[in-house]
């Protein structure tokens, strides 16, 4: 055990697009803005900024269009070496407007169940699959990267196991479209270590699919998310996503808390010996202003830890 651990994994924050998207708080814009600045300011290399999804169906992600725009040619963030963000897209008229924003790389999304399929996007997997592939032909024409989150691929809230055969026929259609990488969703936080691993381990040695491109998506709503990463670790995966504070869920999914919260991944991360670039301190930082924006705690267990460690030294000088 932990004999193949990686040097290194990357660490793609969604907190402000999936996290907020949740929240019945609407945020400014520039309040936004200020939560990204803090987020690249921990060294975060990968940042989903927002969606372009119809705000009739996400109202806390309308100024997408616009907040896009403004980091641009936000100065803080160009100043982060190696800073990449990112958008989701529904279609072609969402790609569309993240061109317009320009942004390099575009987000899309589909599930792995068919009732959470047409419940989330009203498609079929098959349909979805379509869209999938046609908003990629148009990036890969622009030089734009794609990334494919993939969702209930172990349980889905409506027809419950998902069979791993069904996610390896997915996958390996989004890679034959051009897709550059998949994150694998466990969007009701039901998967545990062994289904994790397993379903990699499938993926990579009986169908060749490079471990490079796939990424682990996890929710805590059963307590297994850090366990999970662990078995993801073990499997070959260097990419992991998660959101500041645990922010996010799935509207479309009863029952699913936040996502793995980035201070826990990061501290898990560094106790193992693996680096992220990240710098934790400065990462609880965004998480206190994260909570001053949304005007309540954060579920994140690191975050509540060490903000109470904070207090009491505070209170031991005064």
């Amino acid at each position: 055990m932990f004999e193949s651990l990686p040097n290194s994994v990357h660490v793609f924050e969604v907190g402000p697009r999936d996290g907020l998207q949740n929240e019945s708080a609407l945020i400014a814009t520039a309040d936004k803005i200020k939560l990204i600045e803090a987020l690249a300011a921990t060294g975060l290399r990968d940042i989903e900024i927002t969606s372009f999804v119809s705000p009739k169906w996400i109202p806390q992600l309308a100024d997408g269009p616009e907040l896009a725009k403004e980091l641009s040619t936000n100065s803080i963030l160009i100043a982060q070496e190696g800073l990449r963000t990112s958008a989701l897209v529904p279609n072609l008229k969402g790609y569309q407007s993240a061109c317009d924003a320009g942004l390099k790389q575009v987000n899309l999304f589909m599930s792995a169940s068919q009732s959470h399929s047409k419940k989330n996007i009203n498609k079929t997997i098959e349909e979805a699959l379509a869209t999938m592939a046609e908003v990629t032909a148009a990036a890969k024409a622009d030089k734009r990267r794609v990334r494919c989150y993939v969702s209930t691929v172990f349980a889905c809230p409506y027809d419950g196991l998902v069979d791993p055969v069904v996610v390896a026929e997915i996958v390996e259609k989004l890679l034959a479209s051009g897709v550059d990488e998949i994150s694998l969703g466990d969007t009701i936080g039901a998967a545990t270590p062994k289904q994790v691993f397993d379903l990699i381990t499938m993926l990579a040695k009986e169908r060749q699919i490079p471990r490079s491109q796939l990424a682990l998506h996890f929710h805590d709503t059963r307590g297994t998310a850090l366990a999970n990463v662990v078995a993801g670790l073990e499997s070959g995966i260097t990419i992991f996503d998660s959101s500041l504070g645990g922010l996010g869920g799935c509207p479309y999914a009863p029952g699913a808390s936040g996502n793995l919260a980035t201070e826990d991944l990061v501290y898990m991360l560094h106790g193992m010996g693996i680096k992220t670039g990240v710098d934790l301190e400065k990462l609880v930082d965004a998480g206190v202003l994260a909570e001053k924006l949304l005007g309540k705690k954060l579920p994140g267990r690191y975050l509540m830890a060490r903000l109470a460690e904070r207090e009491k030294a505070v209170k031991a000088i005064a």
